[in-house]
């Protein structure tokens, strides 16, 4: 039941003569009825795309990029068996500079190598993971400020060796 009092809409008398509808601040500041010029109003989904996961796609990529590989070794095969007739010179044929480029491996996001960092490896807290300035010397273990050290300085020999183990440091805990 509708509570008693002034929620009711008031309605105008009406002399006969329309007022023109004042647009509130909010359809004043509304978006709705300006155009979208960043849809595509020709835009139709696709129903026949079918979603593949992760593994799929490395694994469609992998073997595309296997398929290259393997043509390009087909067209320098090619080449070196056309190359026959040319000129030796030290027992083998001069290269052409496409020729060169094609024996690279070109990197990708799958296939790139990096070579070792040049930068200093972390320094982490055994404890809390966090970055650790200090290193406890009776025990080894790094750890990121005072209230950790405590924690180290209250731990038995057993649980500090499995902290370092963790880490990968096999020392003797004096």
């Amino acid at each position: 039941m509708p509570p008693k009092g002034g929620f009711k809409k008031k309605v105008a008398a009406s002399d006969g003569s329309a007022t023109p509808h004042i647009p509130t601040l909010a359809e004043q500041l509304s978006y709705l009825h300006l155009p979208k010029p960043f849809k595509n109003p020709n835009y139709t989904k696709n129903v026949n795309r079918r979603v593949k996961n992760l593994k799929t796609v490395l694994g469609q990529e992998r073997e595309r990029e296997r398929a290259e590989r393997e043509r390009r070794r087909q067209e320098k095969a090619e080449a070196d068996g056309r190359d026959q007739g040319r000129m030796q010179v030290d027992g083998k044929t001069p290269k052409s500079r496409a020729q060169e480029q094609d024996d690279e491996e070109v990197p990708t996001y799958t296939s790139i190598e990096a070579p070792p960092s040049v930068w200093p490896q972390g320094r982490y807290c055994d404890i809390t993971g966090l970055e650790a300035p200090y290193t406890d010397p009776a025990t080894g273990l790094r750890y990121h400020d005072k209230s950790v050290y405590e924690v180290v300085k209250s731990l038995s020999t057993s649980a500090a060796k499995e902290y370092l183990s963790a880490r990968g440091v096999n020392s003797i805990v004096k």
